[in-house]
C-alpha cells in the first residue's frame, strides 16, 4: 500500500469525514492526497479531439469580432487551454461568476478599459455561460470589440445555445466563433487514466488498468472521477486497488453486464511502487503531462 503522511486537509473534496482516522499497516495515518491542478502548456495532452480548439486558440489566428468560445463536455480541457492562453498572452482570467457590473465597469477590469486599455492584453472567461450578470457579459464583449481586444470563453454548450435574457447578448453570442473539444479517443483516455493515477500515487497493476479502460464510460470526466474514487477507496480500505475494490468504488459507473463474478474476487499480490514511466509515456498522441480540465 502507498501510505501518505501529511498535514490533515479536512477541506479536501474527496475525503470522507473519517478518512483522517484510517490507519495504515505501519501505524502511520493514511491521509487523502491533495491534488492540485496544473495548467501549463507542457501538461496539456494534445490529441485529435482537441486539435481544432488548440489551433484556433493558441495558433495566433484572428477571431471574428475578437471573440472565440471553446465548448465541450466536462474534463475535455477547456479550462486548461484558457489558462494557457491567458498566461501566454497576458490576458486577465475570470470565472463566469465574477462577471458582474462591478467587475466590468468599475473594478480593475473596468478601470483598465477606461483609463489604460493598452495595459489589457485580453480577457479569458471560464464558464462564461454562467455569467453572474448577463448585462455585464454584454458590456464586456462590447468594450473588448471597441478596443480590439480578444475575449476567449469556455462553456459546455456552443455560445448560440447559452441562455440569454438579452436580445443584444444573444446576437453577440450567435456571431461568436466556436470550437468544440470533442470526446477523447481511446488513446487519450488511456493517457488520462494513467496520468490521474500517477498524480495521486495510486498503485494499480496493468491488468486492472486495462480492465478499467474497457469498462469505464468513454469520457474525460468519468476517468477523472474514477481516479478520485479509487484513491479514496484505497485509503479507506488500507490496501491496493484490485478489480474487486474497483467494482465496489465504481459500481454505479459500470454496466452490470460488464462485471463478471471473477471481478469480485481479490487478485494476488501486486508489487509496490509507482506506475512505470513507460506506461505513462508510451502513447505518441501527447504533449507533456496530465491535463485537468477542469472544469471544464
Amino acid at each position: 500500500m502507498v501510505e501518505r503522511t501529511a498535514q490533515k486537509h479536512p477541506e479536501h473534496p474527496g475525503a470522507a469525514p473519517d478518512a483522517a482516522a484510517t490507519a495504515g499497516a505501519t501505524g502511520q495515518l493514511a491521509l487523502p492526497f491533495v491534488h492540485h491542478s496544473r495548467f501549463d502548456r507542457a501538461d496539456f495532452v494534445a490529441a485529435r479531439s482537441n486539435e481544432a480548439a488548440r489551433a484556433l486558440l493558441l495558433g495566433g489566428a484572428d477571431w471574428p469580432e475578437y471573440r472565440l468560445a471553446l465548448w465541450g463536455a466536462a474534463g475535455a480541457g477547456k479550462t486548461h487551454l484558457l489558462h494557457v492562453w491567458a498566461r501566454e498572452s497576458g490576458a486577465v482570467m475570470l470565472d463566469g461568476r465574477d462577471v458582474t457590473t462591478a467587475t466590468v465597469t468599475t473594478a480593475t477590469l473596468g478601470r483598465l478599459f477606461a483609463e489604460s486599455p493598452a495595459r489589457l492584453a485580453g480577457v479569458a472567461v471560464d464558464d462564461a455561460d454562467r455569467a453572474a450578470e448577463p448585462r455585464a457579459l454584454l458590456h464586456l464583449l462590447n468594450m473588448a470589440r471597441e478596443h480590439r481586444l480578444k475575449v476567449a470563453m469556455a462553456a459546455r454548450l456552443p455560445p448560440a445555445r447559452w441562455p440569454s435574457p438579452l436580445p443584444d447578448l444573444a446576437s453577440r453570442l450567435r456571431a461568436t466563433m466556436a470550437a468544440e473539444l470533442r470526446q477523447p479517443e481511446d488513446s487519450l483516455l488511456r493517457i488520462l487514466l494513467l496520468r490521474h493515477l500517477a498524480a495521486r500515487q495510486i498503485v494499480v497493476s496493468q491488468p486492472v488498468t486495462e480492465w478499467l479502460l474497457r469498462r469505464l464510460p468513454r469520457t474525460a470526466s468519468a476517468i477523472r472521477d474514477a481516479a478520485a474514487r479509487l484513491d479514496q477507496a484505497g485509503l479507506m480500505a488500507g490496501r491496493r486497488v484490485t478489480r474487486a475494490l474497483a467494482v465496489g468504488a465504481l459500481h454505479d459507473m459500470l454496466a452490470p453486464e460488464d462485471v463478471m463474478p471473477e471481478d469480485l474476487i481479490p487478485e494476488g499480490p501486486v508489487p509496490d511502487g509507482p506506475i512505470p514511466e513507460s506506461l505513462v509515456q508510451d502513447d505518441p498522441v501527447r504533449e507533456g503531462g496530465m491535463p485537468d480540465d477542469g472544469a471544464g
